[in-house]
């Protein structure tokens, strides 16, 4: 009997590569583009895949497609069995101990530049056929469609399909360089900093020129005399007067320059503090915790390469001390 796979020009594990690319992309048009095959070629594919399990692996409407539960589950062990194809390949042409293939990781591009590539190095230099695919940007990426491997970023990410491991703590703080400060002046209260020159990060959801921060217990406790429980308040404050930048980096070189007062992840100015290149101001009121958190998907097997890094981040991030 001839399989119908055969037939359309693609093999079992074609197959399964573009039923992983289905998943994750959500369109079937775009993974068969990927694959190099046309839309009605790649769900013909999928159905007769479907036909041969005998189960539904896709709940099909015109506004979506996600997995059933079937899916789900035929993704995982799919995951898997690519995966172990690839290595054992590999360990054909060398021995099974080598670690080699791609990493894809996505960076803010300040802790990117500064703390993450010596550690990528330093893997490198422990496995040198290993490769990396390194995505610097202070936007939040799309893991799944960016087909990310690891991603750090700072806070939490509201995609419950991803792994977060602490590689740092950190918070955000108010950072100038000491002869800016000199010459405009330091802000006694947050509200001070909107007539101040500033710098400020640019998204894609706009500038980033709301900096928030919270009361101290004393000044909340005199806000609210006569109250049996005071409680810090929350606020902010919006600088008026400033650069922007769509690079974290940027924003870090301006500050060191005095071009304005910045409001950044403490663990990317380390190096500046110390060295008297910046200064933090206002500290009891800017004390919201941003930790710095390693991403990875949470039912995807993860190879040698993958795994081993993880655990090579974890222990040198951890070493990081502010």
């Amino acid at each position: 009997m001839v399989n119908p796979e055969h037939k359309s020009g693609i093999d079992r594990f074609g197959v399964i590569r573009l039923f992983l690319d289905a998943a994750q992309l959500g369109s079937f048009s775009a993974a068969g583009r990927k694959q190099g095959m046309s839309p009605a070629a790649a769900s013909a594919c999928i159905q007769r895949l479907e036909a041969s399990l005998k189960v539904k692996l896709f709940e099909r409407t015109t506004r979506q497609l996600r997995l059933t539960e079937e899916g789900r589950v035929y993704q995982h062990f799919s995951e898997q069995a690519l995966v172990l194809m690839v290595e054992a390949e590999a360990s054909l042409h060398a021995g099974s101990d080598v670690v080699r293939g791609t990493v894809k990781i996505s960076a803010p591009s300040d802790i990117g530049r500064n703390v993450l590539l010596p550690i990528l190095d330093a893997f490198r230099d422990l496995h040198p056929e290993l490769r990396y695919a390194l995505v610097l940007t202070d936007a939040t990426s799309n893991l799944v469609q960016d087909d990310i491997d690891l991603a750090i970023r700072y806070g939490q990410l509201p995609d419950s399909d991803m792994v977060a491991r602490l590689l740092a703590p950190s918070r955000r703080v108010v950072c100038v360089a000491p002869a800016l400060a000199a010459r405009v002046g330091l802000p006694q209260t947050p509200q001070q900093l909107a007539e101040l020159p500033a710098i400020v990060l640019v998204t894609p959801l706009g500038a980033m020129n709301e900096w928030r921060y919270t009361e101290p217990a004393t000044v909340a406790a005199d806000a609210s005399a006569g109250d049996k429980a005071p409680g810090r308040r929350a606020q902010s404050v919006r600088v008026q007067h400033y650069n922007q930048s769509n690079d974290g980096e940027i924003v870090r070189k301006w500050a060191v320059a005095g071009r304005g007062y910045a409001y950044k992840s403490i663990l990317d100015i380390a190096d500046d503090l110390r060295a008297g290149r910046l200064q933090t101001v206002l500290d009891d009121y800017f004390t919201d915790s941003a930790p710095l958190n390693l991403l990875y998907h949470r039912n995807r097997f993860q190879p040698p390469r993958i795994a081993l890094l993880i655990d090579f981040l974890l222990e040198r991030f951890g070493q990081l001390s502010t």
